[in-house]
């Protein structure tokens, strides 16, 4: 074999080599980063499912406090309830 088919051969082989490595470094980069997108997901629909919690705490609350203390409707009456008196005429 010549000195020239030689080193084609040998280039070949370094080139493939090479290929395959990165082929398999980047799918094992793909699987990383689609891992820390569903990490991200369970994490994003953990704090969703916390909150919700945390409203339907909070709306029972509020049911509760209104049960045990009427508010009035002129409260929010903006002609002259509760809330304008103090007011100058």
């Amino acid at each position: 074999m010549s000195r020239a088919s030689k080193l084609t051969l040998a280039a070949t082989g370094l080139g493939t080599a090479g290929i395959i490595y990165f082929v398999h470094w980047a799918q094992e980069q793909e699987k990383v980063s689609m891992h820390k997108a569903v990490e991200q997901d369970m994490e994003k629909q953990r704090i969703r499912r916390e909150r919700q919690a945390e409203f339907e705490m909070q709306r029972a609350l509020e049911q509760e406090y209104l049960k045990l203390q009427k508010v009035s409707p002129s409260a929010d009456d903006p002609k002259g309830g509760p809330a304008n008196q103090g007011q100058g005429s």
